[in-house]
This record gives structure tokens, sequence and C-alpha cells, in this order.
């Protein structure tokens, strides 16, 4: 691969850190995506690619490009390549490097995105620009998508598009995203976790009605009393283990590199001993809630009629209605629920062509990889894709050190990307088009 490539990324990944992105959910404008998407489109411009800059609202801002060279086979329906450019805020003063300096020091790519997921969309130009130079068009066309509003569920940048401009991805027919395509170090053997499924999302409000009433009296009807009985059983579910063929196949793959397969019943003791990433692979092991919010009363000597609370709930894919039905189970018939706000889970196949093409990238670049499709606790902008039947996977391939805390990146503080890590994801992404 071209040095001048590798350099771009690491370059490119410091400028767009340099915009801040940050996105404070509903009612702010977000700062910097409108900057952001500028830049993209510039460096799309440069190479002759002709971008398209969208907005939802005012500066919430999304750039889409079509990329068909000569010698790309039209016949084929085109990949959508896609990243988003809007970060979760982060406190200056907590970090050792301000967030927003994109400063290159010690190996590393410093601020926020550096991990999710500006270095991507870093690596995506950097590749794209550099075939488009050399005159290698990739094996079918693609969809250079950067969106807004991810980190707020992409009502103001992927989910905008697909309902207001389906036509200009509608096309295609798979797409490559975050989340997916680093290495885990497990004995010494790197294991590369393509991400091919992702959890639903289900934010909730919980309800309790009682009768109002004077503080110092006794109520035998207390709403607040009602709730705090339903908070307290969701919160101490122990859910049933469900094993998704994701989920079952990094499992495989980690006992083959342990040298033992992972009995269902000590699961949870073998991901502790994988580190940070136990936290994010042992969500996936069955559905979660969690309560998050409570809101109750407004004076201490007034019993309030109404009690509230919301809670998080991330559902395995294929059985929404068990979760869903548990939960009211589980709350009672006192206690009604409302779905405040929900995202599907997303399935893709593993086997296919595409993720055979991953494979054989990465291992091209390391020999001794080994490479197992693995399901996502959170969420992405797949979610969005999958309402047009796009199949969706996780693809950024990064080869990390073995300590490295990559789970640790995402929202933390001191958020950073080595250098060799994205020098590695320009060579594999580039061989990945040859082959995708």
């Amino acid at each position: 691969m071209n040095p001048d490539a590798r350099a771009e990324a690491v370059s490119f990944t410091s400028d767009l850190i340099r915009f801040d992105t940050s996105n404070y959910g509903p009612g702010h404008d977000g700062p910097g995506e409108r900057d952001a998407a500028e830049y993209i489109a510039e460096k799309l411009a440069d190479v002759g690619i002709e971008a398209q800059i969208l907005e939802s609202q005012p500066r919430r801002t999304t750039v889409v490009a079509a990329w068909e060279p000569e010698g790309c086979d039209t016949s084929l329906p085109p990949l959508l390549i896609h990243g988003h450019t809007d970060v979760v805020p982060a406190m200056a003063d907590e970090w050792s490097v301000h967030p927003f300096s994109g400063e290159v020091a010690d190996g590393y790519v410093w601020g926020r995105g550096a991990i999710d997921m500006k270095d991507f969309d870093a690596v995506a130009l950097a590749v794209v620009r550099d075939r488009v130079r050399t005159a290698r068009a990739p094996r079918r066309p693609v969809r250079l998508v950067f969106t807004a509003d991810e980190e707020a569920g992409g009502p103001l940048g992927a989910v905008w598009l697909v309902r207001n401009h389906p036509e200009l991805v509608a096309d295609c027919t798979q797409a490559i995203g975050e989340v997916g395509g680093f290495s885990l170090t497990v004995n010494d053997r790197r294991l590369y976790l393509i991400q091919t499924a992702e959890k639903g999302l289900a934010w909730m409000r919980l309800i309790a009605e009682g009768t109002a009433g004077h503080g110092s009296m006794r109520n035998a009807d207390n709403a607040v009393t009602e709730l705090a009985r339903a908070v307290t059983r969701l919160g101490e579910v122990e859910w049933p283990t469900r094993l998704h063929p994701a989920q079952q196949g990094f499992l495989d793959a980690v006992g083959e590199a342990l040298g033992a397969p992972i009995a269902t019943d000590s699961v949870e003791e073998t991901l502790t001993r994988l580190g940070s990433i136990s936290r994010m692979v042992g969500a996936t092991m069955s559905h979660t809630i969690n309560p998050t919010m409570l809101d109750a009363g407004y004076k201490a000597n007034v019993i309030p009629r109404l009690a509230t609370a919301t809670a998080d709930g991330r559902y395995l894919p294929g059985r929404r209605d068990e979760f869903l039905d548990t939960v009211r189970e589980v709350i009672g018939a006192k206690v009604r629920m409302e779905i405040l706000h929900e995202q599907t889970s997303v399935e893709a196949e593993w086997g296919t062509a595409l993720t055979e093409a991953m494979a054989t990238a990465i291992r091209e670049f390391d020999p001794g990889a080994e490479v197992t499709p693995y399901i996502l606790s959170a969420g992405t902008d797949a979610k969005a894709w999958c309402e047009l039947g796009i199949q969706c996977y996780g693809f950024v391939p990064l080869r990390l050190p073995a300590q490295f805390d990559f789970v640790g990146m995402f929202h933390g503080v001191d958020e950073r990307v080595p250098v060799e890590s994205l020098e590695f994801a320009v060579d594999v992404f580039d061989r990945f088009l040859d082959l995708a």
C-alpha cells in the first residue's frame, strides 16, 4: 500500500478530531458536524468524487457520495461504506491531552472520536483517494456515507436519510460500518471480531398510579412505593442465557484459543479472563435492562398520584416479544410500561462471500489471524440501513496491542488509536475493496 495513504489516514484522523462534533442530543445544533462534512466533501472533491451535503436541520449534516469508477463491476449491487462524524461530549479537564486536539504522540492519535469513529472515516477517505489516484477500481460500486447524529440514535442522520432520501442507498445490499474487525488477543492468538448482529434497544417509561394524599397519613395505595418495588424487581431479574449464533461462534473461537471448549454454565467466568471486552460480550449472553431514572412527587408532605421510572432495555435478535412479555410480568399489573424509543435488532449472515473477503484481507496482513463473528450489545447506524433490507456488518480492521483497552476507549477519557493500527487498517481495507 502507498505509504502516503497510511500517512493520510493518520493526518485525517487528527484533522477530523479537531472538529468539535459533540452531540448533546435533541435541541442542539451539533456544533461541528457541518464543518467536518465540508472537510470530507473537499477531500473527495480533490480526487474528482462529487459528494452531496444534506442537512436534516441546520448544521446537522450528512455526506453522501457515489463512487463507480471505470473498471468496477456495475452489474453488482453497490457496497455501502458508512461512518459517523459526531462524537459524545468530553470534559477537557479530565483528559491528559485536550480531547479535540488530535494530538499525535507516543504512537497514538489522541482525542474524542479516535476510536468512535473518526479513525474509520479517515481510513475510508485515505484508501478511496489513493485508489482514485492510482486508477485502482473497487470490485463493485461503492456508496460512501458519513452521517450526523449517530450518537443520539440517528434521527437527524442515518434514520433521516433512509426516510427522506432512500434512493441514495436503496440499491445497496450490504454495508460496512463500525465496531467490528478489531483484534482481541487470547493466549497469544489474535481473534478478529466481525460484528454480524446487534441487540435491539427499547427505552421505556414505567408508570405507577396511586392515591394522592397527605404525607402524615397512612396510604396503602402509594405510587412511589409500588414503583420502587417494580424497579427493584426489574433491576434484579436474572435473565436466562440465550446464545445467538454470532455469540456461539465467538465463544467457540475463544474456547479454541484457550484450548478448551467453554461450558454454558461457566461462560461468565471465562469471559472475565478476556479483560474489559467481557463487559461488552457478556451483555450479549442474554437480554438486559437497567433502570436509569426516577421521578415522583413535588413536596415532602404530599404523596403523589403518579411516579415514573425510565429503563434502558436491550433484547437479543429475534426475541423482542419474549423480552417485553417478561418485563410486563416482572413489573406487575399495577405498573404500566410505555416504549419511549425503540430501535430494532440487527442480524446479518456469516460465511458469505463478503465475510470471506474480510477474513482473506485480514489474513494477508496478519497470517496468524483467526476471524470470528460476534454480537454487539450497543447499537450503530446499521439499525437504520436495515430498514431498507441492507445486510450490515461491523468491519474496521484494527490490529491492536494485546493490552490495549479497546472497549474502554468508547466514550472514555483519553480516547486514542494506535498509529500502527490505523496503518494496518489502510492496508486491509484497501485489499478488501478488491475482494468485496
